[in-house]
């Protein structure tokens, strides 16, 4: 997801907490905790600063620092910086912590770019492509949420309103997961390779499938039918040591996406993830000028 959504995230938390007989250090001490926890994560991008960095980007960013086996030290540092800053000494915060590493970590698989989830004993990069990173709904959910929570017509606790949405953002997951999976089980069946993307309209999903050097890029939706949008022809049989000793980003770019597409030609060998596209340019794409 994205960093405002990470940073609403870590809202929701702080808001769904009952904060009844809390104090107000504990209350400034929870809403950093929250919104630390929610973002950090994300330090991977610090990577960057280095040549090295810049090159294994993709694999590193979402990789070792979102393995679910980390939440648990990345909880019980910030419950430590916390603690020191603020003066509480509450347990609780270590357990609130935890939820917001987990919560920012998990809800990263569901967009295309994934994370490594079971980093460092797998480096299989799980994604299900189903919620883009950017999602107006969950922004949506979130405004309402707040909205409501100012009301003084309510008898219901702020808290409590702030459980409803956590509920209804885990039913739109749960949905965007069934209907997704469902789309792609359709047509995967007939490929060797698939994979969904997801689109900003939420009743609609890109499902990419390839077999052999021949990639279909396809359209469905709830309220609309299959449409075949792209084919996309790889040139399979390209020899991509050239590719990889020219331009290193590109090796780590095939280790990364589901599957790529080759292209090969007299001046030039490359390739790119078939997923994500800016018109007919493709976004995430790696190449090498040949000598």
């Amino acid at each position: 997801m994205d960093t405002i959504t990470h940073a609403l995230f870590g809202y929701g938390i702080y808001g769904a907490t009952n904060k009844t007989n809390t104090t107000k250090d504990f209350n400034k001490a929870l809403i950093f905790t929250t919104l630390i926890a929610s973002q950090i994560p994300d330090i991977d991008v610090i990577v960057n600063i280095t040549e090295t960095g810049r090159i294994m980007n993709q694999m590193w960013h979402r990789g070792l620092t979102h393995s679910i086996f980390l939440t648990p030290l990345w909880a019980y540092l910030i419950y430590l910086i916390s603690r020191k800053i603020f003066k509480v000494n509450d347990f609780k915060l270590f357990w609130i912590a935890l939820v917001s590493v987990i919560i920012h970590v998990t809800s990263d698989i569901f967009n295309a770019w994934g994370t490594g989830y079971l980093e460092p004993f797998s480096n299989i990069r799980l994604t299900f492509g189903v919620i883009p990173i950017l999602d107006f709904v969950i922004w949506t959910m979130f405004l309402i949420t707040f909205i409501i929570s100012k009301l003084r017509k309510f008898s219901i606790s702020k808290a409590y309103v702030f459980k409803l949405m956590w509920l209804s953002i885990s039913v739109y997951f749960l949905f965007k997961s069934s209907v997704g999976y469902y789309y792609y089980s359709k047509i995967s069946v007939d490929y060797d390779k698939t994979t969904l993307a997801a689109s900003f309209n939420p009743t609609n999903f890109k499902i990419i499938a390839k077999k052999g050097n021949l990639v279909n890029i396809y359209s469905d939706g709830i309220f609309t039918n299959k449409k075949l949008e792209k084919t996309i022809l790889s040139d399979e049989n390209s020899d991509l040591k050239i590719l990889f000793n020219g331009n290193p980003k590109s090796k780590v770019l095939y280790q990364w996406a589901p599957f790529v597409v080759i292209e090969d030609s007299d001046t030039r060998i490359g390739i790119y993830d078939p997923r994500i596209f800016n018109g007919d340019k493709p976004l995430n794409a790696e190449y090498f000028n040949k000598p």
